[in-house]
């Protein structure tokens, strides 16, 4: 094996005659993973009890809390982790892929062993797992907004890395517009406006004049920061009482679905925007993959030679794609102000759009993985603070820096070797 595919081997599938790519990036990350684990939970432990409250007070459905022994649970999910891990390996050695529900399993298995290990230190040692399911989800929702975004615009062609001042841009105009209306579906809407705007420049540059698509983004994304600060310093701060203090959507209860132990909270006592959420990601599913409009529009970020031969106007569908996408991103800005903090502030989207961007990729350019990408990296934002409520031992400086972490992790170290769309990126000049 040669220096270059250390991690990785390309090997012949012999039945179905075809190459695939076996990748020893999850083994390795899984190997490593469980010695922190076992350092942590064995040699670091408390050796008192976790209690894990899984439904609030007041709820109609009661569940009896779950108490676990810091000491036991530490051992016995170290020896899950290294089963997991040896299982990985011989998986690889078998030249076959690690499944996507051995990751799954094996990050159930440590969160359940880091969440008991960090809730036995702390101060009280009860964990809120409603309360942190659905304070993830809270913190997911522009994370997956911006994640369809990236969806859209890279299937069709196009690297958006403006999906952060897209975020930020709808941002600044839900808040300004229902402030000034008293209406929060117009400053909804109007944010959705902002995010077409920007994607306009986008896409004009990009695929108009063929200006390199990284850099129109980066330029964006600060153009848009260094404006909405501005703005809010001359304009917003100024009239606080007039343009930045926007009424937010008022919480939704489904009957009976909201009732549901643990996920019912979670997912069905939210906002208009957290709704209009799950139908956008059904629809752009479902619209990329059963229907006319997403075969022409993944033809065009695969092949967009063999799509302009059949009739297909490559710069118009790739313009009018990406704006579809900057709508997206731009709502989900709205989430900022509109039903979440409820005011407008400098650079208050903090990285979300180049995370959601990080989630498409971890989701390997599907919209139903890159929501589960966003979900993670959601979670990863909400365990910081719920670590921090309860008391953990847990460094803050670990804790500020853990989202961030579980993005790189999880994009360099799982993933393995993922091949986006193959004209992602590149303009498309005709003859």
């Amino acid at each position: 094996m040669s220096a270059t595919t250390v991690s990785e081997q390309v090997v012949p599938d012999a039945p179905l005659a075809r190459t695939v790519v076996v990748s020893w990036k999850a083994p390795i990350a899984f190997a490593a993973l469980t010695v922190i684990g076992a350092v942590l939970f064995l040699l670091v432990g408390h050796g008192v009890e976790t209690v894990f409250r899984i439904t609030s007070e007041g709820a109609a459905i009661q569940i009896p809390e779950i108490t676990l022994d810091a000491t036991v649970t530490g051992i016995v999910c170290t020896i899950a982790m290294a089963a997991i891990t040896a299982y990985a390996v011989l998986r690889v050695r078998r030249r076959t892929r690690v499944p996507m529900w051995l990751m799954v399993l094996f990050a159930v298995v440590f969160l359940i062993g880091f969440l008991t290990w960090a809730g036995s230190g702390a101060r009280t040692n009860v964990i809120p797992l409603t309360g942190l399911l659905a304070g993830a989800l809270s913190l997911s929702v522009p994370l997956i907004y911006g994640a369809l975004c990236g969806v859209i615009s890279e299937r069709v062609g196009v690297v958006n890395i403006a999906i952060e001042g897209q975020l930020l841009a709808g941002a600044f105009t839900s808040a300004v517009v229902a402030s000034a209306t008293g209406q929060p579906l117009l400053g909804l809407a109007a944010a959705g406006v902002a995010g077409v705007l920007v994607s306009f420049v986008l896409a004009a540059f990009a695929i108009k004049y063929f200006v390199d698509q990284v850099i129109v983004g980066v330029v964006l994304n600060v153009l848009v920061t260094g404006l909405t600060s501005f703005l809010f310093s001359q304009l917003l701060a100024p009239n606080a009482a007039l343009l930045n203090t926007p009424p937010r959507f008022e919480r939704i209860a489904i009957p009976l679905l909201s009732e549901i132990p643990l996920i019912g909270p979670m997912l069905f006592r939210q906002t208009i925007i957290v709704y209009l959420m799950y139908v956008l990601i059904i629809a752009v599913y479902v619209g990329l993959f059963h229907t006319k409009w997403g075969l022409r529009l993944r033809a065009v970020g695969e092949h967009p030679q063999a799509a302009d031969t059949v009739g297909i106007n490559i710069a118009r569908t790739r313009f009018w794609n990406v704006s579809l996408g900057g709508a997206i991103a731009g709502m989900g800005g709205a989430f900022f102000t509109l039903g979440s903090v409820g005011a407008f502030n400098k650079e208050m989207t903090a990285g979300a759009g180049f995370i959601a961007l990080a989630a498409v990729i971890f989701g390997q350019w599907d919209p139903i993985k890159a929501t589960l990408a966003a979900l993670l990296f959601g979670f990863a934002s909400n365990l910081q603070n719920t670590l921090g409520v309860i008391g953990s031992p847990v460094p803050s400086e670990f804790m500020l820096m853990l989202p961030y972490v579980i993005t790189i992790f999880a994009v360099a170290g799982l993933v393995g070797k993922v091949r986006g769309p193959a004209a992602s990126g590149k303009p498309y000049i005709k003859g």
